[in-house]
């Protein structure tokens, strides 16, 4: 009986003694929301054995030169001119075994940036217009505005579908009209943090619009038929008849029958 209590006792103190030196991992701040620059820091407690390096990782990807052998176990890391695009989980990770890590959120109004800031589209067909998110954290909400209205449009029923994700936000136009249609469209993103826009520009063309190209190479097809014809036409010399010249002919030359009559002579009073 001793001897099971004293085994219970060494395993409860080397338990004991084991969750004593777990180590543990300081950050500061918490969290930051909304902030142009701040500095993330990490101290660990009580490492259970050497650190042999650090590095930070945002969104679980390493992030470039933060990497060092160092065994110190606070780290920091600087952040500056902050943008929504900065956003994210940023993680102080610590190489020991096992590899201990925590992270702090970093929170800023969404990034939303439009996948095309012009896009184009023929009358009677559907006009489809995006807008992408990144950053931390995502838009909870989406809404898209035409022409600077106050009022969003109303993406459940009639001429207008919108369909959106926390990472994608896509307004669906249909039978695109040039007069009503053409314009400047804003789509919204909102997280708790705040709002951001982004701008797209659509152009609606007549169904005739692609018939113009064709047309053109048709015209200038023509035309340079029509300048090659004049032109050999008018190299061509005219072919006129001159009555004064129809009947006659070159006369012979006398000159040429004496000579011959005179040879004959000669040959024959030799």
């Amino acid at each position: 009986m001793a001897v099971l209590w004293t085994c219970g006792a060494l395993l409860l103190c080397l338990y004991g003694a084991s969750a004593s030196t777990a180590p543990e991992i300081v950050t500061f701040p918490l969290e930051a929301s909304n902030i142009s620059s701040t500095v993330l820091s990490c101290n660990m407690t009580n490492p259970p054995n050497e650190i042999k390096g650090r590095y930070w990782v945002k969104n679980g990807k390493e992030i470039k030169d933060t990497k060092d052998q160092k065994s110190d176990p606070f780290m920091k890391l600087e952040l500056k001119n902050l943008n929504p695009e900065n956003g994210g989980i940023y993680t102080c990770v610590y190489l020991i075994t096992p590899e201990a890590n925590k992270s702090i959120e970093v929170k800023m109004p969404p990034h939303v940036k439009a996948y095309k800031h012009s896009e184009h589209g023929n009358e009677q067909d559907k006009g489809v217009l995006t807008c992408v998110s990144h950053g931390y954290p995502l838009p909870t909400s989406w809404m898209w505005f035409k022409n600077g209205a106050e009022t969003p449009i109303n993406g459940t029923a009639g001429k207008y579908e919108i369909k959106s994700t926390p990472e994608k936000t896509i307004l669906y136009i249909d039978n695109l009209d040039m007069e009503d249609d053409m314009g400047d469209y804003e789509c919204v993103g909102e997280n708790d943090i705040g709002l951001n826009r982004d701008k797209i520009h659509l152009r609606v063309r007549s169904r005739l619009a692609a018939l113009w190209p064709f047309l053109g190479i048709v015209a200038e097809v023509i035309i340079l038929v029509t300048v090659i014809f004049i032109y050999e036409k008018r190299r061509k010399p005219d072919e006129i008849v001159d009555d004064d010249d129809s009947g006659s002919a070159p006369l012979k030359s006398n000159a040429a029958t004496n000579h011959k009559d005179k040879n004959v002579r000669q040959r024959n009073s030799n």
